[in-house]
């Protein structure tokens, strides 16, 4: 794999000038990720920040084929397109080898495009699907979708005397695409760039449908210092709330294991989104919430072979 030095200097995909907000994790991993491209390549673009903060008219950040989709189709337009490059490859009206990759926020896939999502993971195309998830619907407002975590402070799930924020606790995702059977499946942090740069060539290079599921911090909606993105990336990583696997051909692999696993307080502490569950009447919260992560990496690592 090529170092940092050699990947920083090839050409970006997504140029400087976008607006999307200083301090925001996703152009990062959107960089990561297109770090791993060495194809011509078409984006799909689900509704959301990454979409509307890159493409203000007249202007685009895209030095690439870029479509834009409403929340609730974005998987299955890319699958269209992958399918029409197929046929016209065949046809040999196209020579270069493509790659698909689509974009979308927990919003729109984890709510509203799941449908969408599971279809084209189902018929097997050729694309990588990277959901960026913040956590709630961030360019909206802030509202919550069911990746918000339990207890988080937002729009619709605000914590007040009745209520302590979200009250459910989030969707596992990553474990719904696995449950696929496709080729790839894994998740990442852009805390970890190796690891993310590492795992998408593998999920272009799988040969059918591959899905990814990365972390991206949101200072605005979570509510932390905006310098500090890459660091509560890191810290979901080594408390175990948001820890990096892949799941190749239906064998599960963790990819990166924490030297010392980290309390989840160390996670929840520095945002704003969860200064009510330090109340006392509301810590038994963060204790729930500890032992749902220690259950999920423990499961995790039986499902690994590491336990």
């Amino acid at each position: 794999m090529a170092t940092l030095k050699e990947l920083v200097k090839k050409p970006g995909i997504l140029s400087p000038g976008h607006r999307l907000c200083a301090g925001c994790t996703a152009p990062t991993l959107v960089r990561q990720v297109l770090m791993a491209v060495d194809t011509p390549v078409v984006i799909g673009n689900a509704t959301g920040c990454l979409e509307v903060s890159t493409t203000i008219f007249p202007q685009t950040a895209w030095r690439c084929s870029w479509i834009h989709n409403a929340f609730e189709n974005a998987a299955a337009t890319a699958s269209g397109v992958e399918a029409a490059y197929k046929s016209l490859k065949r046809q040999g009206k196209i020579k270069d080898e493509f790659r698909f990759i689509t974009f979308g926020g927990d919003g729109g896939t984890y709510d509203i495009g799941l449908q969408s999502l599971s279809g084209a993971m189902e018929r097997g195309h050729h694309m990588l699907y990277v959901c960026y998830d913040n956590g709630a619907y961030m360019n909206t407002g802030i509202q919550r979708s069911s990746a918000t975590p339990r207890g988080a402070d937002t729009t619709t799930s605000p914590a007040g005397e009745k209520v302590p924020g979200k009250p459910a606790n989030r969707k596992d995702l990553t474990a719904i695409m696995a449950a696929h059977n496709i080729p790839y499946v894994a998740q990442v942090s852009p805390s970890h760039w190796n690891d993310v740069v590492t795992k998408v060539k593998k999920a272009l290079d799988c040969g059918g449908a591959a899905f990814i599921n990365a972390i991206a911090p949101c200072h605005r909606g979570w509510r932390y210092p905006i310098e500090d993105g890459i660091e509560m990336a890191r810290l979901a990583v080594d408390t175990c709330y948001w820890p990096l696997f892949e799941v190749v051909n239906g064998e599960w692999k963790l990819t990166y294991k924490p030297r010392e696993k980290k309390p989840l307080v160390e996670f929840l502490k520095p945002q704003g989104r969860f200064k009510h569950l330090f109340a006392p009447e509301n810590e038994h919260i963060i204790k729930e919430m500890q032992e749902q992560v220690d259950r999920n990496w423990e499961a995790l690592l039986k499902r690994c072979g590491e336990a």
